[in-house]
């Protein structure tokens, strides 16, 4: 039985592993023809990439840090009208993917679009009356109205009850407002700020979708140009190398700050008075504190869902219905097997965990941990690559049909993804099962079977259920790997409307876009309540 699951273990590594590893290993292909390409992209594209890339993550680190920390300091610190309300709702941009965000305000600012054409009337003005939506101040606009609640909700945590005692405590002393926010508050949050901040940068890092559409000479874009409009995997690969490169260094700085907040709550010691109170805010201050609360919300998802719902209404009768259930199928298929893989995994992953966390266990829990930080684009050539070196050897090998002509890659691209976020969600369930039911179970004879399904099995299927809602909702979301490792004749919704939004049919892609905000709303209703419990 031990050499049994060894052996499973073992095989799960080389499954989440291939990916990464296979990208680090192009540059053992490296001869005169890849030294040639290298220095090609680093006289032409790469600069662009890097400058690119970097001001964009400039901006978008500098607006999540200081609309999620203004967010969780007003529903935590204070008391205004709708704070009840706001507490939950700033959650709502975490249902609607950046590129349909993109592409809702592309339909609605550009130059054909109606606001334009509404002004040009109105004011017999001709030209354009706006500046271009589709550049990299645009997208860095998308992400941090998108991606803001990773920092909302990290910052909301640390501030907690803690931060209004410790207000409290200062205010009694004589420190004004502003020197309790700046001196008590913010660098209590800063941790999860910093947390946050990484996260979210991993994302706009990750994405593909809004910079493919914008025309962003990102790294993520690169990647997928270097690959499809170059044909060079070499190339494809040496870029995905960087991308990796600085995605690990932020993934060890979320680390970081993750461990620092820990300390921080456990340094803090008991509660304090359950007399301290939020402080109650009216008037100006009330009507700011509604401003910065509702901002977010407005720009991150109540304007993008009006937006697609006005060209969705205007071509109700000649939208695409019969094919929109076939995308919508495809989707769902390739969501529940992925959640139903990815929630045995890490069934079994985490049980191997708790009955005894040796080297290989806790390599391999580690290795599924880290897949999520991985971008689309580097698992996307990780896959592919080795598919190329395989076809070489044996031409006559069925290994590319496997891969890209089975669901076979992009489930498997999507447990690489994915794993980690079915794994945190088992084992947050396991850590409120005592130890204690274990030994019990064991004293009457129970073995690992009936352990796990007699005793842990209920206990876990509520953190079950949602590992799966997790999974699932990612899975209808993810663009990069859908797009290229999907079976022939199978787009998804989310391939579907990155198409008609590339082809300028924004009025077709409102369909699907909006079918994918409601699956999203799924796991934020499930957050809100968790949160409020």
């Amino acid at each position: 039985m031990r050499r049994l699951q060894d052996a499973l273990l073992l095989a799960l590594a080389v499954v989440i592993v291939l990916p990464v590893a296979a990208v680090l290993a192009s540059w053992l292909q490296w001869d005169a023809r890849s030294a040639g390409i290298l220095r090609e992209m680093a006289a032409t594209v790469l600069p662009a990439y890097a400058l690119t890339s970097l001001g964009l993550c400039l901006a978008v680190a500098a607006g999540v840090a200081l609309v999620g920390t203004a967010c969780a300091a007003a529903v935590t610190l204070f008391d205004f009208p709708g704070r009840r309300l706001f507490e939950w709702a700033l959650l709502l941009p975490l249902a609607v993917p950046a590129y349909v965000v993109a592409y809702a305000y592309t339909d609605f600012l550009q130059f054909s679009g109606p606001l334009q054409s509404w002004l040009r009337a109105a004011l017999g003005a001709e030209g354009r009356m706006f500046p271009e939506v589709r550049n990299a101040g645009g997208a860095a606009v998308v992400f941090v109205a998108t991606l803001y609640p990773y920092v909302y909700l990290l910052a909301r945590a640390a501030l907690g009850d803690r931060a209004v005692h410790l207000m409290e405590a200062a205010r009694l002393l004589g420190a004004p407002l502003r020197e309790r926010l700046l001196r008590v508050a913010i660098p209590l949050a800063r941790p999860a700020v910093a947390a946050g901040v990484a996260l979210a940068l991993m994302e706009t890092l990750a994405d593909f979708g809004v910079a493919s559409y914008f025309g962003i000479q990102t790294f993520s874009a690169g990647i997928y140009k270097a690959w499809l409009a170059m044909d060079d995997r070499i190339a494809a690969a040496q870029l995905a190398t960087l991308l990796l490169a600085v995605v690990t260094g932020l993934l060890l700085l979320e680390h970081r700050a993750q461990q620092r907040l820990r300390f921080s709550v456990a340094r803090q010691g008991p509660a304090g008075s359950a007399e301290a109170q939020l402080i109650v805010l009216a008037g100006g201050r009330a009507a700011a504190a509604v401003a910065v609360c509702a901002l977010p919300i407005l720009l991150g998802f109540v304007l993008p869902v009006l937006f697609m719902l006005r060209p969705l209404l205007a071509d109700w009768a000649v939208l695409p219905w019969r094919r929109f259930l076939d995308w919508t199928l495809h989707s769902v298929r390739l969501g529940a097997i992925s959640a139903v893989l990815g929630v045995v995994i890490a069934l079994l992953l985490a049980a191997a965990l708790r009955r005894g966390a040796d080297l290989l266990t806790r390599v391999v829990v580690r290795l599924a941990g880290l897949g999520y930080a991985v971008p689309g684009a580097v698992i996307v050539v990780g896959l592919l690559l080795p598919v190329g070196w395989v076809q070489q050897a044996a031409p006559q090998s069925t290994t590319v049909f496997w891969v890209t002509g089975t669901v076979l890659g992009v489930v498997w691209a999507y447990l690489v993804r994915f794993m980690a976020v079915a794994l945190q969600a088992v084992q947050s369930g396991y850590a409120r099962i005592p130890a204690s039911l274990d030994d019990s179970a064991r004293m009457l004879g129970a073995g690992r079977l009936r352990l796990l399904s007699g005793v842990h099995w209920p206990l876990l299927r509520r953190s079950v259920a949602a590992a799966g809602l997790l999974v699932f909702v990612d899975v209808m979301k993810e663009l990069p790997a859908t797009l290229l490792l999907r079976p022939f004749n199978t787009d998804t919704l989310a391939v579907v409307a990155y198409n008609f939004a590339r082809d300028e049919r924004l009025g077709e892609a409102a369909l699907p876009s909006l079918a994918l905000v409601l699956v999203g709303l799924l796991p934020v209703i499930l957050l809100s309540r968790t949160l409020r419990r």
